[in-house]
C-alpha cells in the first residue's frame, strides 16, 4: 500500500498558512516487512503532525469512539497545564464507555466496573495505565523527555545525535527541538503545503530504520499491547498520569458486538501483556533500574497477570474433573473446607455490591462473572499458547484487528437472538469446549458409579468438587447450548471432535494414574 495524503480545506481564502479542517494520511506498507501495527501508525502520525502543527498536546481516539463531551479538551488542559501537572503528568486518560450496548452486557466486554474502581485506585499511585484510546498526550514526553530533564531534554544532544534518534528529516528535527523547548507554532509558522511535502519523507516506508522510533521515542514497539507498554515506559521515566472522568461522559463508542470479536480482542491483550513480561521492558526492571514506583509496579504485574491467569484456570478446571474421575479430592476436608467457601462467598458478595452500587443489575453481575471464566479459558489460554510458541521460536505473534461495528442494538424482547453467543471453527473455542466435555464426562462417570477406588481408602471425591464442576457447567451454559445448536449459534463439529478426542485422552491418563 502506497503513501496517500488527502487534505480537506474548506476555508474560502485557501491560504497556505492556515490550518485545514482535515488531513487524512494512509501510511506506506510493504508485504513481509514489519510495520509495527498500531504503534507504527501512531508514530507516523506523530511525525507528520509535528511537521504540520507541532502542537504540544495530541489526542488519540480510536475510529469507533467519538467525542461526547465538547469540553473534554478543557478538562484535560486543566490537568496538563496546571503548575504541578506541567512538571509531572505525561498523559490524561479518559475511560472507555459505550453507547447502544446490549442489555446487561451478555459478553462482559464493557468493563464498566473495571474502569470505575481500577482507575480510581491507580490515580492514587503513579497514575492509570494508557488504554490505547481516549487519551491526551504531551508531545515532548513522546519525544523521550524525562521528568527530571524538563529544562534540557534532548536539546543537550548534538545535531548528529538527534539525527540518529529521530531520522534524517531536518524539518522534523527542528520541530522536535521546538517541542522540547516548549515552543508552539503561531499561525504564520504553519505552512500545510510545505509540511505535506516534507511529510512524504517522514511517513514513507523505511524512514524509521536505524532510528530510535519505537525504542526510545514515540509509541513503543515490542508488544501488540503497545498501549500498556508505551504508558509503562513513561512511568519508568518518572512521569505520572491522570484519570479524567467528567460528569458528562468524555468519549463513547461501540463495544465488540459479539463474543467472537470480544475473544479475539482479549486474546491479543493476553498475548501482548505476556510479551511485555518476557522482554527487557518487564516492570521488574523498571522498578529496579528506573523510576517506576513499587506500588505502580504491583499494579502493572496485576494487569500482566491477565496473561498468566488463563493457564491457572484451565489447570484448576482439569483438576476438578480429575478428582471426580479418580475419586479423589483437592480441597480440605472437615472444618478446613469453610475457609475457601468463606473466601468465595465474600468475594461474590463484594463484587455484587460493586455492580448494584453502580446501578447495574444482578444479571449484569452474573454475566460478568460467567465471562470472567469463559473468556480467559478460551481467548486468554490461546494467547498464552501463542506466547509460548513465540518463546520456543516456533511462530510469531499476530496483531488481530478488532472488528469495528457501528450498530444500534435492538433490545426487543421478542428478538431471541439478541446477545446469543456465536461460534466459528477458530481454535479459540477449543479449550472451552474441551473443559465442558471434561466436566460433563466426569459428572456422568460419578453418577453411573464408574469411579475406581483410589490408592488409599480415604480417597473420596466430595460434594464440594462436584459443586465446583456443576458451577463450571453453569458458567459454560452458552457452550452447552452450542453443542446442540446449528449454524453460527452451534459449535462446529470439527471443534467438538477435537474436544472429544482431548477429553478421551484426559480420561485415559486419569485412569492410568489409578492403575499405577
Amino acid at each position: 500500500m502506497k503513501l496517500f495524503f488527502k487534505v480537506i480545506w474548506e476555508n474560502k481564502e485557501m491560504v497556505e498558512d492556515g490550518l485545514p479542517h482535515l488531513i487524512y494520511l494512509s501510511r506506506e506498507k510493504r508485504p513481509k516487512q514489519p510495520h509495527h501495527f498500531k504503534a507504527g501508525a501512531m508514530n507516523v502520525l506523530t511525525r507528520v503532525s509535528g511537521l504540520i502543527t507541532n502542537a504540544p498536546f495530541m489526542l488519540n481516539v480510536d475510529c469507533d469512539m467519538f467525542v461526547n463531551n465538547p469540553k473534554i479538551a478543557q478538562h484535560a488542559m486543566c490537568i496538563l497545564l496546571d503548575s504541578k501537572g506541567e512538571k509531572e503528568v505525561a498523559f490524561v486518560q479518559c475511560p472507555q464507555q459505550f453507547y447502544a450496548t446490549l442489555k446487561d452486557d451478555p459478553f462482559g466486554n464493557q468493563l464498566v466496573i473495571l474502569y470505575k474502581y481500577l482507575g480510581a485506585g491507580l490515580a492514587g499511585l503513579q497514575g492509570t495505565f494508557y488504554c490505547g484510546t481516549n487519551c491526551f498526550h504531551r508531545r515532548k514526553v513522546m519525544y523521550g523527555l524525562s521528568s527530571d530533564d524538563m529544562e534540557n531534554g534532548l536539546n543537550k544532544l548534538s545535531d548528529e545525535e538527534l539525527k540518529q534518534i529521530s531520522g534524517a528529516s531536518n524539518e522534523l528535527r527542528k520541530s522536535i527541538v521546538h517541542a522540547l523547548k516548549g515552543k508552539t507554532n503561531s499561525p504564520s509558522d504553519i505552512n500545510v503545503k510545505k509540511g505535506i511535502e516534507e511529510a512524504n519523507q517522514v511517513a514513507c516506508y523505511g524512514y524509521e530504520y536505524g532510528t530510535a522510533w519505537g525504542k526510545q521515542i514515540g509509541w513503543m514497539y515490542g508488544s501488540i499491547a503497545e498501549d500498556v507498554l508505551t504508558g509503562l515506559k513513561m512511568h519508568e521515566k518518572g512521569w505520572r498520569s491522570e484519570f479524567c472522568t467528567p460528569d458528562l461522559v468524555a468519549f463513547t463508542g461501540c463495544a465488540p458486538s459479539d463474543n467472537i470479536t470480544s475473544m479475539s480482542q482479549q486474546k491479543r491483550w493476553a498475548t501482548g501483556l505476556l510479551e511485555v513480561f518476557f522482554s527487557k521492558h518487564c516492570p521488574i526492571f523498571g522498578t529496579i533500574f528506573a523510576k517506576l514506583s513499587f506500588r505502580e509496579f504491583l499494579a502493572y504485574m496485576w494487569i500482566i497477570n491477565w496473561g498468566f491467569n488463563p493457564f491457572a484456570q484451565v489447570c484448576y478446571s482439569c483438576l476438578i474433573a480429575y478428582c471426580i474421575i479418580t475419586n479423589s479430592y483437592f480441597l480440605p476436608k472437615d472444618q478446613g473446607i469453610y475457609i475457601p467457601i468463606t473466601i468465595v462467598v465474600i468475594y461474590n458478595i463484594y463484587t455484587l455490591y460493586e455492580y448494584l452500587a453502580s446501578d447495574m443489575t444482578i444479571r449484569a453481575w452474573w454475566n460478568s462473572q460467567r465471562m470472567s471464566i469463559i473468556t480467559p479459558m478460551n481467548a486468554g489460554f490461546c494467547g498464552f499458547i501463542t506466547m509460548l510458541l513465540k518463546l520456543l521460536g516456533i511462530s510469531n505473534t499476530v496483531f488481530d484487528i478488532t472488528k469495528k461495528d457501528l450498530l444500534l442494538y435492538n433490545n426487543d424482547k421478542d428478538d431471541k437472538n439478541v446477545g446469543r453467543h456465536t461460534f466459528d471453527e477458530s481454535l479459540i473455542f477449543l479449550p472451552g469446549t474441551t473443559v465442558l466435555l471434561m466436566q460433563l464426562t466426569a459428572i456422568l462417570i460419578k453418577l453411573l458409579g464408574f469411579q475406581k477406588q483410589g490408592l488409599r481408602g480415604d480417597y473420596e471425591c466430595g460434594m464440594v468438587e462436584m459443586l465446583c464442576s456443576f458451577y463450571l457447567i453453569i458458567c459454560y451454559w452458552p457452550f452447552l447450548r452450542g453443542l446442540f445448536e446449528t449454524g453460527k449459534y452451534g459449535i462446529p463439529l470439527s471443534t467438538i471432535c477435537k474436544g472429544g478426542t482431548l477429553t478421551c485422552l484426559f480420561i485415559f491418563l486419569c485412569r492410568r494414574t489409578i492403575s499405577t
